[in-house]
């Protein structure tokens, strides 16, 4: 060692990993070009590039077109009809088309889209499928036991209907254009835009015309800032621009860590002597071990066709790294008391996304910041038991609106920003915060030394007391530090798909529809090139691998350094979020890639 190595180690000036030499950089080729890893300042190649970004200036900015989004954007226009004030309000969407990245089962209750449109069914809004018959059960491996299901328990969906809930976000989308709100659809949020005094300005849309290696291309463009008075996020579970703000702002502070679940989904045609439009399902138990939990759902929607969506959800606390929560969906559909209903269908589409399901325990203690808020599953509402955080996204998003529209028409403020500050006050006066309070111990009362089988007791005491028991219980920890490693585990051996009920990954990616121009920089970027083989794969035989759905991580052989090697194939890509959240390290980081690019699920 040199003795100027000894010497900066002693002071610490630099460490070991941050020595870059040629024999690193066969070892370890380099992975990362985006520029949120490697500073486009610092790079020659974009010293004569003009950065200059064209400035629009509104009074409201919402990030993301989901229910959440659309809610907030169409209350905000109809406080300033019924009061008659002039409001520009302005949605920007990564999809191509609004709607186009929603995923969702969903049985949805309608509460929400009462207030918001009372008349929707003389509007047309697409909630064709009224619930008509709920079962839940309990799967062992061979067999199926009913669990009944009581009035008014969270698991009772009377009164719910059974939607594309990409097709109601399209229909909504409809109804703010006719209200006078400018939707942005294909515009990603890529940055978010500070005044001096620290309140959040805007966002910025994500540049494009940035070639694979990181150096602009010839048709490079700058993206747009848009400057609001007020910013509300509602990106979704594991929004990338939320994940920035509640670092910053310490939005989380005092709360405990969110919780995640991944939920995998097909839509089939089946036979129509089969179909039962309204029919709700679902299932836990087999195929997953008790301690691991998850379940499925299956539900039959009133199309022109005999369309049922099926799903599997797998909570992303799991340990055992050998897990694939894809293989264990697919496992789940061969299932003899379940697999008869795909007998003779075909499969139609595939898709994947995280869910919170972290409760009231994990939601941020501040929902505010100066200059905007966090609504939606961006916040983290969502009711686990239920499956349900529709109708919680679309009420925060109301909300949101009425508190920023009061500050933006009269409240002095003490930033440049305008705060919607009644907004979490708000939040803890309505149907979100009492419902979630009620189940607040279902989700952790899984983590016990029986698992499933103690889960299911205590979960039962719960919900049978209407969370009127006077504690709240922890839940056991982030996600991305609850694997073991792989030598502590057995190791899971999944059978090899029929291509009729069970399927490989690729041919389910190809369903999706996802599209990502080739020529860009990975944007699931890397903090470290060397942790995924130093510590990934030789602690956990490379979960990514498998905690991916889409095929996006894989080891390869690395010829030139003699050891194996990350390769990130970005294309497949359906921006559900998983590696951002199981990451044991924390070392990916999800950005919005050039376009919004992603999955096509068009009301999937």
């Amino acid at each position: 060692m040199s003795a100027l190595l000894k010497l900066a180690r002693v002071h610490k000036l630099i460490t070991p990993t941050s020595i870059r030499t040629v024999s690193d950089a066969v070892k370890y080729p380099k992975i990362t070009t985006h520029y949120t890893v490697c500073p486009r300042d610092k790079d020659e190649r974009w010293k004569e590039v003009d950065m200059e970004r064209y400035v629009d200036e509104v009074d409201i900015v919402i990030v993301g077109g989901g229910p959440a989004g659309m809610s907030a954007a169409i209350r905000a226009k109809q406080l300033a009809a019924e009061q008659e004030k002039e409001i520009r309000v302005c949605v920007v969407e990564k999809s191509a088309e609004v709607g186009g990245h929603i995923l969702s089962g969903a049985v949805m209750d309608p509460v929400s889209l009462n207030e918001l449109f009372p008349d929707w069914k003389e509007m047309g809004a697409p909630l064709n499928t009224p619930v008509s018959t709920d079962k839940f059960s309990f799967l062992t491996e061979t067999g199926r036991f009913s669990i009944p299901i009581f009035k008014g328990w969270p698991m009772d969906n009377h009164g719910n209907y059974v939607v594309r809930l990409g097709h109601l976000v399209k229909w909504l989308g409809e109804q703010a254009e006719a209200l006078g709100v400018e939707i942005y659809p294909g515009c990603a949020a890529s940055e978010v835009l500070f005044h001096e005094d620290g309140s959040v300005k805007g966002v910025a849309t994500n540049d494009v015309g940035i070639a694979k290696d990181g150096s602009p291309k010839d048709t490079f463009a700058r993206g747009m800032e848009l400057h609001a008075k007020t910013t509300i996020f509602a990106e979704g579970c594991r929004g990338h621009l939320s994940k920035q703000l509640m670092q910053q702002f310490k939005l989380n502070e005092g709360s405990q860590p969110q919780t995640y679940g991944i939920g995998l989904k097909e839509i089939w045609e089946i036979q129509p002597e089969k179909h039962q439009p309204g029919l709700v399902e679902h299932t836990i138990g087999w195929p997953l071990d008790k301690f691991t939990y998850g379940g499925s759902f299956l539900y039959h929607l009133n199309e022109p066709t005999p369309t049922i969506a099926v799903g599997f959800v797998v909570g992303l606390d799991y340990q055992n790294p050998w897990i694939s929560p894809f293989q264990e969906f697919q496992r789940f559909k061969t299932h003899p008391k379940v697999r008869g209903v795909f007998e003779g269908a075909t499969r139609i589409a595939y898709g994947a996304r995280a869910i919170n399901e972290g409760g009231i325990q994990s939601l941020p203690s501040k929902l505010t910041f100066p200059g905007g808020c966090l609504i939606g599953c961006s916040a983290g509402f969502l009711n686990v038991p239920k499956i349900k955080g529709s109708h919680y996204a679309m009420k925060s998003g109301m909300l949101a609106a009425e508190s920023a529209f009061e500050s933006i028409m009269g409240e002095s403020q003490e930033t440049a920003g305008f705060t919607p500050k009644s907004y979490p006050e708000r939040i803890k006066n309505s149907f979100i915060w009492s419902d979630l309070n009620k189940i607040r111990n279902v989700r952790p009362s899984f983590h016990n030394p029986l698992g499933l089988y103690g889960g299911l007791v205590l979960s039962g005491f719960s919900i049978f007391m209407g969370g009127r028991e006077p504690w709240t219980l922890k839940h056991a920890g982030p996600d991305n530090e609850s694997l073991k490693p792989a030598s502590q585990c057995k190791q899971i051996v999944y059978p090899k798909p029929d291509g009729k009920i069970s399927f490989d990954l690729l041919s389910s990616v190809a369903l999706t529809g996802t599209n990502h121009e080739g020529d860009q920089p990975a944007h699931l970027t890397l903090k470290n090139d060397r942790v995924p083989v130093d510590h990934n794969l030789a602690l956990y035989d490379g979960p990514e691998q498998r905690f991916c759905p889409a095929g996006v991580y894989e080891y390869v052989p690395n010829e030139e350094g003699g050891n194996m090697k990350l390769q990130i194939n970005a294309q497949n890509c359906i921006h559900c979020k998983t590696c951002d959240i199981k990451d044991p390290k924390q070392n990916i980081n999800w950005v919005v890639p050039e376009g919004g690019g992603g999955p096509a699920y068009n009301g999937m």
